[in-house]
């Protein structure tokens, strides 16, 4: 591992050995697929390993967990060596993905707040390393564009993010990078496809009791 990609490693703290693996509580009536009937890892705390394999969301907890322990080192090295905070940030690698979109574009992709990117814009525009320019086919609309500083910017970058992904990658064989890829594109996809949170209505178990909410003023 090189000296650069320790220095973004997450931070892990040392901690205890956890109990045995033990069997999944009665109450998780979908079992994670792929569970283990041992895990022997007393390297890891005990929460992690039930949010890993005793989980009924595990999907989401292992996207999250993955995504923080990418994007939390990764975004507070760029604030430390560039001065740039995450939202600022977001907008360089965009652009330096996918030149001449709008700040709402960027702000889909992201869920950011509309106004959040409008702020990080009207900085680095200030601070040079972005140019706006008039929408051709929407005159309420402008196209947000890298500057040669703001390119320079983006290319020193994306290394140190590609190191950190490769590092987290690594127990992988190529065969099983694209079966993860395709798989994660498919899921990404689908999300186009998906209802909103309120069309979702999950069966709650017969004898459950009725759960106390907030009631509309």
């Amino acid at each position: 591992m090189t000296r650069a990609l320790r220095a973004v490693k997450f931070h892990m703290e040392l901690v205890e050995p956890g109990p045995r693996f033990v069997p999944p509580p009665p109450s998780l009536a979908n079992p994670v697929p792929g569970r283990p009937a041992a895990f022997e890892r007393p390297d890891i705390d005990p929460v992690t390993a039930a949010r890993l394999w005793d989980n009924p969301c595990w999907f989401a907890f292992r996207f999250n967990y993955i995504g923080l322990r990418y994007n939390i080192p990764l975004y507070g090295w760029v604030e430390r060596e560039y001065g740039l905070p995450r939202p600022e940030y977001v907008v360089v690698y965009s652009l330096g993905l996918r030149d001449g979109v709008t700040a709402r574009d960027i702000s889909v992709s992201y869920g950011f707040p509309k106004n959040s990117l409008s702020r990080a814009v009207n900085a680095l525009e200030r601070k040079g390393l972005v140019r706006r320019t008039p929408h051709p086919n929407d005159r309420r609309s402008l196209l947000v564009h890298l500057t040669a500083a703001g390119r320079r910017l983006f290319d020193e970058t994306l290394p140190r993010f590609v190191a950190l992904q490769e590092e987290m990658l690594r127990v992988l064989s190529d065969g099983e990078r694209e079966t993860l890829s395709v798989l994660l594109a498919r899921i990404v996809l689908g999300t186009f496809e998906a209802g909103t949170l309120e069309d979702l209505k999950p069966a709650a178990p017969a004898d459950a009791p009725p759960v106390l909410r907030r009631r509309a003023s």
